[in-house]
């Protein structure tokens, strides 16, 4: 599949995609990748959702959100969460409003309308709003957003909204206890609920060679933070998707005795900027 390049104002979305591999985009000023996979051992829809929005040359937003497990039409949720977001980016850039506004209004809406489905419907969402070479996460639940150099730093990793990722925050747990835990999927926020909060990070600069990730839980509950760094921090973007998805999908249908393995749907975005 050829690469598409997103004019400002144009966007996809993608859904309930059985197996959705080889979208890959120019927005933003870079590159960009995009994910998404039924789990292997379910037959139930793929109750995640991405976005990807142009918001000008240089700038755009990105997006994954993960219906909640066990609650009910989880797909439909996130694929409320995401077409929200990017009515309210549209919005404000027609009405002449930074992208910020209009992702903070895309969370409000989508939390409105999810609630409004009156079913118990959830979901995460999560965003990464690029503006030139600095990129500032939002997020609500567990999935993730991180920025990697090319030769693994981190420069920014999301905080799961859940006990478990609060205990390794706080250094109660280390990583390895974590992707063990009993209770790893139990959220703490999410869209869809009456105390719904966003956190809002603060821009963090992307040089040339880094690289963003956003991530439903299928990645992260599968992988090591490390193994996902080494696998995304260099290589051409096809083929490092590629890897990404098949070392996560291969770990779900069996991993090794200390090898954590979930199957989930798994969904992810991503980032690299080129250009000079």
């Amino acid at each position: 599949m050829g690469v598409t390049t997103l004019r400002p104002g144009e966007a996809r979305l993608f859904s309930e995609q059985d197996r959705l591999e080889g979208a890959f985009f120019v927005v933003a000023g870079g590159e960009v990748a995009v994910f998404s996979s039924r789990s292997p051992v379910r037959n139930t829809p793929n109750e995640d959702s991405a976005g990807v929005i142009a918001t000008a040359e240089d700038c755009g937003v990105l997006a994954v959100a993960d219906g909640v497990g066990g609650a009910p039409a989880g797909q439909h949720a996130s694929a409320v969460a995401v077409t929200c977001l990017v009515e309210a980016v549209r919005h404000a850039m027609r009405e002449g409003h930074d992208a910020r506004w209009g992702v903070l209004n895309g969370f409000e809406l989508a939390n409105e309308k999810v609630l409004g489905l009156g079913v118990g419907a959830a979901t995460t969402l999560t965003v990464a709003e690029i503006s030139g070479r600095a990129v500032r996460a939002y997020h609500v639940g567990d999935s993730l957003v991180l920025v990697t150099g090319q030769r693994g730093r981190m420069k920014l990793q999301t905080i799961p909204h859940s006990p478990v990722g609060y205990g390794v925050e706080s250094g109660l747990l280390d990583e390895e206890d974590a992707m063990h835990h009993d209770e790893r999927h139990v959220i703490s926020n999410a869209i869809g609920t009456s105390d719904m909060r966003i956190d809002v990070g603060l821009p963090v600069e992307l040089a040339r060679r880094d690289t963003l990730l956003l991530a439903s839980d299928g990645l992260s509950d599968n992988l090591h933070m490390d193994e996902i760094v080494a696998t995304v921090r260099k290589g051409p973007l096809r083929e490092t998707t590629g890897q990404l998805a098949r070392r996560a999908l291969d770990r779900m249908e069996g991993g090794g005795e200390d090898e954590p393995s979930k199957p989930d749907d798994l969904t992810f975005v991503v980032f690299r900027p080129t250009g000079a």
